[in-house]
């Protein structure tokens, strides 16, 4: 199991410098573990129907990375097993105006999963401390003078932590991934969208102008993953230049969130199921 290699609860220290994104771990071709990811896919699907079945807790899956990095695509394989009456899909880009005039955590706060559903955020409230931090975004925001002092940013990450903290205490789980590549293998991907006539809509200038930005970005990855690791809302890196394997590692972790759940079937009553037999007879007559 990958889980504990690449989670980072806090408890050790994180170098985002120091990471291998090209590591695959035992797995030496996609071939074997692909098998490995449709078993893993099996068990998502049998511990989401008793997860749905259950109703009492909830799951939040978050998704950060540069980009090209792969979220889409992850996101497409890993829950491409799941029953979609239980999942939900927020991608979070450039706030609107009315998002900008609610504080920042407003247009994640409204769609948080109900009990019994996964939920899962491409990008998150994590833009603010990741994309505003690099842009220093707070500086032209409409906020009021006193709440854009220059520690705006570990404020926002105890805010953060706290907030995780009371979707836990309320039933709702959070597990965070970003996905991380190398510069070298964004630019290989990049490439492949220029080339690739059916990939040119997925490349905006926006694209190049962030890459200028790598080093900034990956600062402030650094600092927010540390800033907000935590036992119950941990951050796992996934080595994402190889996709099958990032893949793989993400089915897994989902796989361990949902077994700490250990989501059951509801208990029928006695009662309930002596009413079942009968209906069970009667219908066996007309059959």
């Amino acid at each position: 199991m990958h889980c504990k290699t690449f989670c980072f609860n806090g408890d050790r220290t994180f170098e985002i410098h120091d990471f291998d994104t090209k590591q695959t771990g035992e797995y030496k071709n996609k071939e074997e573990a692909e098998q490995q990811h449709e078993a893993h896919l099996t068990r998502m699907q049998e511990l989401q129907d008793k997860l749905y079945a259950e109703n009492k807790e909830a799951l939040l899956i978050i998704f950060q990375a540069m980009d090209a990095a792969g979220k889409d695509g992850a996101i497409k394989h890993v829950m491409s097993g799941m029953n979609p009456q239980g999942i939900d899909v927020y991608n979070f880009k450039k706030p609107s105006t009315e998002e900008l005039d609610h504080d920042y955590l407003w247009r994640a706060m409204r769609v948080m999963p109900e009990r019994g559903k996964i939920c899962i955020f491409n990008r998150s409230y994590y833009e603010d401390v990741l994309i505003g931090k690099v842009h220093n975004l707070y500086k032209d925001s409409n906020l009021p003078d006193r709440c854009k002092s220059e520690d705006i940013f570990e404020e926002r990450y105890h805010q953060i932590k706290n907030y995780e903290k009371y979707l836990y205490e309320n039933g709702i789980r959070v597990i965070k991934f970003f996905l991380h590549i190398s510069k070298e293998e964004q630019t290989k991907r990049f490439l492949e969208r220029i080339e690739d006539e059916n990939k040119n809509w997925k490349f905006s200038d926006y694209d190049m102008i962030e890459r200028e930005y790598w080093d900034d970005y990956m600062a402030a990855y650094n600092d927010a993953i540390k800033a907000t690791a935590t036992g119950h809302s941990p951050w796992y890196v996934v080595p994402a230049n190889t996709k099958w394997f990032a893949r793989l590692v993400i089915s897994e972790v989902i796989i361990k969130a949902l077994e700490d759940i250990d989501p059951k079937y509801p208990a029928v009553s006695k009662e309930r199921k002596e009413k079942l037999l009968e209906f069970g007879k009667l219908l066996s007559k007309e059959y």
